[in-house]
């Protein structure tokens, strides 16, 4: 069973065109000043590329999750992926199936135009995968919460102009259940501070920060769905973020792996082509074996999500074995690029370096494996 139709092939072509022009052309720039124009935001939003899956009175299309995947393998291939799907595919879900209407015309349009920036804030500097460690508190009183807390490694965080904060309201429990609560702080609400840019190792085109707060004051009404349905709220939204981070990193993999072979049929030592040597063509073999090993599985994932089957297990060790396959991928084209590839004119240093990361967020990969575990039945201590 295909995935895609003569319809998803033509707005491919789109895509490829667009990111030809407004992409490829710019990436150094926004590499060397850690940020992505708003402008460029607001061209996604007229080509219709933000939240293309939602419902027309918030500017969406009301498309199939296709469109999104073309979308992510395309701009994946770039390693420019997050610009455009972050704020529409992973974090407007959130507001789209837990907010009111009121809310959800608030915010969804803005994120569609590409005028408005979201983020979404539940790591903390002692807390990333163990969500019963959060401490920022959201206190009620009266029409209002009281928000009180740190966050960290926020993507979008100092460009954002709202924020989805996992807050504890419940201090009292023990239980993940219904202990937490997702609360919107909208930019320049007072007590809501943006602290400085990570100077992180990769990704360096996406802006990354850290938040406090300090008795930011925000009503009610920007409550996420039901108080103390947070986690609930968060564990529903994140078998899709993680399947789009598996899709990424494969398109980053299949990239590198095309880099790797340009190189080695390009570049001669001792008389002929360095992929000629039988080491160099039996790790290109490897390579180009891993790398359509994930594309089945990745291709099987995406029919499974559109049919609407369970796929946390599925996705977890997609999102395992994708992030540790691609840094593997990346070592080796890396190699195959000798001195070159560490010189930041070949594309290779920057995935390299960027690819780093998909073992890490959204499930690092050994939280991938103890949740695989669980799935076999297994508790491991």
């Amino acid at each position: 069973m295909g995935i895609y139709k003569e319809e998803h092939d033509i707005f491919r072509a789109t895509v490829k065109k667009f990111i030809e022009k407004e992409v490829i052309p710019n990436i150094e720039e926004w590499e060397e000043k850690e940020e992505i124009p708003r402008a460029f935001m607001t061209k996604c939003g007229e080509m219709g590329f933000l939240g293309m899956w939602m419902d027309e009175k918030y500017g969406g299309l009301e498309v199939g999750f296709e469109y999104t995947a073309v979308l992510v393998e395309e701009f994946g291939k770039v390693n420019a992926a997050m610009a455009v799907v972050g704020s529409s595919d992973i974090i407007a879900p959130y507001i789209y199936d837990f907010c009111t209407d009121e809310m959800k015309m608030k915010y969804l349009p803005g994120i569609t135009s590409g005028k408005m920036v979201p983020a979404v804030a539940m790591t903390e500097p002692n807390t990333g995968s163990d969500l019963k460690g959060v401490r920022t508190s959201a206190v009620s009183d009266g029409d209002d919460y009281i928000i009180n807390g740190q966050k960290t490694f926020i993507t979008s965080g100092n460009s954002c102009d709202f924020v989805i904060v996992v807050c504890k309201t419940n201090p009292d429990s023990n239980s993940l259940s219904n202990a937490f609560s997702l609360i919107i702080v909208d930019d320049g609400t007072p007590g809501f501070i943006k602290g400085r840019k990570l100077n992180k190792m990769g990704m360096h085109m996406q802006d990354t920060a850290e938040l406090f707060f300090e008795d930011c004051r925000v009503p009610k009404t920007n409550r996420i769905g039901e108080e103390g349905k947070g986690f609930k709220y968060l564990m529903a939204e994140l078998q899709k973020e993680r399947l789009i981070m598996v899709m990424w990193g494969q398109a980053m993999a299949e990239a590198m792996l095309q880099m790797g072979i340009d190189y080695a049929k390009s570049r001669e030592a001792f008389g002929q082509p360095i992929a000629t040597f039988q080491h160099n063509a039996f790790k290109i073999a490897d390579m180009a074996t891993q790398v359509q090993l994930g594309r089945s599985l990745v291709n099987e994932l995406i029919i499974d999500f559109i049919a609407g089957n369970n796929i946390v297990t599925k996705v977890s060790m997609a999102k395992l074995y994708v992030a540790e396959m691609a840094n593997d991928v990346a070592a080796k084209s890396f190699q195959l690029h000798g001195g070159y590839g560490f010189m930041e004119e070949y594309p290779i240093a920057r995935y390299y370096r960027d690819i780093r990361a998909q073992t890490v967020y959204a499930g690092s990969s050994e939280i991938m494996r103890l949740v695989i575990a669980r799935s076999l039945g297994i508790e491991p201590t």
